[in-house]
């Protein structure tokens, strides 16, 4: 009885785990400070090895995108037979995903009038360069359609995985129950991406060490007063959408609480932040749209559908105010037209940023079409990756919110797995899917 005893109180205590939000608070704050480290100290390793860190995490993210991008969506779209009223939700779906933007690009003026991000910030036309890619409305609908199968892979042309994907989906479901092999092999791949990604989710906390210290290694704070206004101006926007625009939706259309969808979707939120690219968080977006209700059929459309194409951030705020911060800088006059031009290519373009990181894309749409000069592209391209943290958080948890709205409205939404939604698991796919 006492050796028992004695092998009982010699067994190590249990370690406490760490919470994945407070890994990537973490990560944050040591970034933050050797980032400032590595700039005040002239640390050229410190910043070769910061850089190094935050490139290979984005890389991992990047190198299943393509896959990801095709049997997810080739595996929504046959997901859709699954569903009642399939049509009904896809066009739902989609109408909301533009009501949300229109909200957001009409914020996004609204604070760039208000505000004149371009006054004052000592930058003049000649700080600009034209960027090395462009965006045109020409450019968008024949780069739709491939040229062959191949190219859109080792390019990452994401539109046009879509559209391959997409085609591929609605053939399967033509063909039937001929095409049933193929659908469970792709589904197969899917599940097998999104492990593989998993792995790579968990080293977020490492990758935010490196993206955070080295944009601030190598721009410092200096770049940040210079765009300070404008730096404000995106994450105010995104924030008055964020926890503004979206909870008001959720309190008054889905008629459910609006902290458990934070609580519920916090994960992908926080993820979205760090990694910049709303692809590389569609597994856990996923995962948590499910287990806040929404049914796992209608999710595994919605949400791929809305990383592609999804952007409120990126696609309705940013360009809003970055078109009238370029004017500004090139003291261009713009009028009601111009302004009503902006929202039109906000809601209607938004799939040219293809949930990648950065938003070059669509600001090169929006300043063509706007017939603004492509120099103003570069006045910003510096402060892009600090801007694009907030944009990217605000893309996901609108892509995690509409699935909600319209699950709600149509009365399928479970809520008292909403209701039961308790804001920690994350630390696996396991436990997010048990969740749901």
């Amino acid at each position: 009885m006492s050796v028992s005893t004695n092998t009982k109180s010699l067994t190590p205590p249990k370690l406490p785990t760490v919470p994945f939000w407070a890994q990537i608070l973490g990560g944050l704050v040591l970034g933050v400070l050797l980032g400032w480290l590595a700039r005040g100290q002239d640390l050229s390793w410190l910043v070769t090895t910061l850089d190094k860190i935050g490139s290979t995490f984005v890389g991992l993210l990047k190198l299943a995108v393509a896959p990801l991008v095709f049997f997810a969506i080739l595996v929504s779209v046959t997901n859709l037979r699954k569903v009642n009223n399939a049509a009904r939700l896809a066009s739902r779906t989609l109408l909301w995903f533009m009501i949300t933007s229109l909200v957001a690009v009409a914020i996004g003026l609204v604070i760039g009038l208000v505000t004149n991000p371009g006054a004052g910030t000592g930058l003049s036309p000649k700080d600009g360069a034209e960027p090395e890619t462009t965006g045109s409305w020409i450019d968008f609908l024949t780069g739709i359609v491939p040229t062959d199968v191949i190219t859109p892979f080792t390019e990452l042309n994401v539109l046009q995985i879509v559209f391959m994907a997409a085609v591929a989906g609605i053939a399967a479901l033509q063909l039937g129950e001929k095409a049933q092999p193929i659908l469970t092999l792709s589904e197969s791949v899917l599940e097998l991406l999104q492990k593989a990604l998993w792995w790579v989710i968990r080293l977020a906390p490492l990758g935010t060490v490196g993206l955070i210290g080295n944009a601030i290694a190598t721009y410092g704070w200096d770049l940040i007063g210079k765009y300070a206004t404008f730096t404000a101006d995106i994450y105010v926007g995104c924030a008055l959408v964020l926890f503004g625009v979206y909870p008001a939706l959720l309190a008054t259309v889905a008629k459910v609480a609006p902290l458990q969808f934070f609580k519920g979707a916090w994960p992908a939120i926080q993820l979205a932040f760090v990694s910049r690219s709303s692809v590389g968080t569609m597994p856990l977006t996923q995962k948590v749209t499910e287990r806040l209700g929404v049914p796992k059929e209608y999710a595994s459309f919605a949400v791929p559908f809305g990383a592609t194409t999804k952007m409120d951030g990126c696609a309705a705020i940013y360009p809003a105010i970055a078109a009238i911060f370029v004017a500004q800088i090139f003291d261009i006059q713009l009028g009601l037209g111009d302004y009503l031009l902006i929202a039109f290519v906000s809601v209607i373009g938004s799939a040219a940023t293809a949930g990648l990181t950065g938003a070059t894309v669509m600001l090169t749409l929006t300043l063509s079409t706007l017939g603004l000069p492509m120099e103003g592209v570069g006045l910003l391209l510096a402060i892009d990756p600090i801007l694009d943290m907030m944009r990217t958080a605000t893309n996901v948890a609108g892509q995690a919110l509409v699935p909600v709205i319209v699950s709600a409205r149509e009365g399928i939404l479970d809520r008292d797995a909403y209701d039961a939604v308790d804001g920690s698991p994350v630390d696996g796919p396991q436990r997010v899917t048990a969740a749901a």
